[in-house]
């Protein structure tokens, strides 16, 4: 080979050499381009699940939050609409519905007791045995073994009848047991039922004679069957005048802590939080006082609605609080809101289409003006003095009681005490000569300006609910004397007449429980024992 030739080949391979190193170089970078390429892919993937990742936890908070701004709106809506959700409802309970109108126990026994069990026939285990024929019977023996399996076919039969009359047995004893247990449970059901009738039938003819303790029984079902939001305690207290057909009912409100005091939830992202957003105090104390009228007029609408035998004239609702004094840390029972309404006044308003607090205004109510600082009020009829059961306590315990009873004093001795009394009160009184005063016991100026006046004061020390003859008699004399005002207190109660004539009139009357109230803020201590008729 010559030196070019050499020298040639010596090219050609350094020249193939060259281009091999040039493509391991390239394919070494192609295999670092795409090893970085995968990384970035895996971290670019990686970077997309994470944040998917993030956003459905996102997500999940926002659902989170959601989900509690949706159960606040619930709450809200629930506590805005308790009176409207008792208008939809029929509050009277049919006495039809408290009796029993199940079937009771059924006749259902077992089948196994009720299939009789098949009964052998020995026709049945002879079929088994066949008998012989020309050619068996050339056989030697085919009569013993004929008797044999004969034999074995009655033994199987007796076996199976034995088995069949113990098992009928067994099956009819059971069935005579189901039978007699179920007799007892069906009796026993049958005598519940009719006991159940003769009660419900007793309770309904009470009721609708108005007696006291049926009255207080139905009107209680019907306030325990009252539906509110959760959280509410419906604890009350139901009494019944029989005389007056008033009834009063003590009814525990809800406090201020019903309502939540969270406006809006909302997520915090930076922080990954959940924050929220306070309600307003002028919000809170609205929505509450809404509260309060709204479970007050539900209360006398439910009892009204709810008396078939007209055995209610007029209700009275003192609604209070069981809380904690945050000054004193005592427990402490102060009332906020206290109305008397008579039903044929009521039945006339649209509950529907009412303002709440104008309406309790022009029923008379009086309301806490701030329930929310648990500021109390008086209420315009006491509980125990219109129960029955603690009148009679207090007869009993008389001669260990050293308060004046109200009804052993004169009536002029009675006069002079209200008199007093008004004149504690604030109001400068003149107590009439009994013999001259026209009607008039006692005279009083309110000397405020603007709201004061002339106020005709008239006493009544009477056992019997005064009728309504003896308000339009003040109503007379107010006219008479030019008053602005006039007031008739009694140691009794009114009946519903006195109330729907004085509505709408500048007339106050004052209960028996209501004057003990009025005596004991001023310091007196008193009682009302009515005499027993003889």
């Amino acid at each position: 080979m010559g030196r070019r030739g050499y020298g040639t080949l010596i090219n050609a391979m350094a020249r193939e050499a060259a281009r091999q190193q040039r493509l391991a170089v390239a394919d070494q970078k192609r295999q670092i381009r795409e090893a970085e390429r995968a990384k970035r892919e895996a971290v670019r993937l990686a970077a997309l699940n994470a944040k998917e990742e993030k956003q459905r936890y996102l997500q999940s908070r926002i659902d989170e939050v959601d989900e509690m701004n949706d159960v606040l709106k619930e709450r809200i809506s629930d506590l805005s609409n308790i009176l409207m959700d008792t208008l939809t409802v029929n509050d009277t309970i049919s006495f039809d519905s408290l009796k029993i109108h199940d079937e009771g126990p059924k006749y259902n026994p077992h089948p196994t007791l009720t299939i009789t069990n098949r009964e052998p026939k020995f026709k049945d285990f002879m079929k088994l045995v066949k008998s012989p024929g020309f050619f068996k019977k050339l056989i030697p023996g085919w009569q013993k073994r004929y008797d044999k399996e004969k034999n074995q076919a009655e033994e199987n039969f007796n076996t199976a009848k034995v088995k069949y009359e113990t098992a009928e047995s067994e099956r009819k004893q059971k069935l005579d047991e189901y039978k007699e247990e179920y007799e007892k449970e069906k009796s026993a059901w049958n005598l519940k039922v009719e006991q159940r009738c003769k009660e419900v039938d007793e309770f309904e003819r009470a009721y609708k004679n108005k007696d006291i303790t049926a009255v207080i029984s139905y009107n209680s079902m019907v306030l325990e069957r009252s539906q509110y939001p959760d959280g509410f305690p419906q604890n009350f207290r139901v009494t019944y005048a029989d005389d007056s057909k008033e009834l009063v009912i003590e009814y525990q409100l809800p406090t201020v802590e019903a309502i939540p005091s969270i406006q809006e939830y909302k997520y915090v992202k930076s922080k990954d939080t959940v924050g929220g957003k306070q309600k307003k105090q002028a919000e809170i104390k609205e929505l509450y006082q809404d509260i309060i009228a709204a479970v007050c007029l539900r209360t006398i609408h439910e009892v009204f609605e709810a008396d078939q035998g007209n055995a209610i004239d007029l209700v009275t609702f003192n609604g209070y609080v069981e809380t904690v004094d945050p000054s004193t840390g005592k427990d402490i029972k102060p009332f906020l809101i206290s109305i008397r309404v008579v039903k044929e006044r009521f039945s006339e308003i649209d509950l529907k289409r009412i303002e709440k607090k104008a309406c309790l205004r022009n029923l008379g109510a009086t309301v806490s003006p701030r329930p929310d600082e648990l500021q109390p009020v008086k209420p315009i009829v006491e509980f125990d003095m219109v129960d029955k059961r603690f009148v009679d306590q207090q007869d009993v315990l008389t001669e260990l009681d050293n308060r004046p009873n109200l009804m052993d004093l004169n009536p002029f001795e009675f006069e002079n005490l209200v008199a007093n009394l008004f004149s504690k009160m604030g109001l400068d009184t003149k107590q009439t000569r009994s013999t001259k005063d026209g009607g008039v016991d006692a005279i009083a100026f309110d000397t405020r300006p603007v709201l004061g006046g002339k106020v005709v004061i008239q006493a009544k020390r009477y056992k019997n609910p005064v009728g309504v003859s003896a308000v339009r008699d003040l109503y007379g004399t107010m006219m008479n004397e030019g008053a602005n005002k006039g007031i008739l207190v009694t140691t009794s109660n009114y009946g519903k007449d006195a109330y729907d004539f004085s509505k709408d009139k500048p007339i106050e009357l004052i209960d028996g429980g209501a004057l003990l109230y009025l005596l004991d803020q001023v310091g007196v201590k008193a009682r009302i024992i009515f005499p027993e008729d003889n």
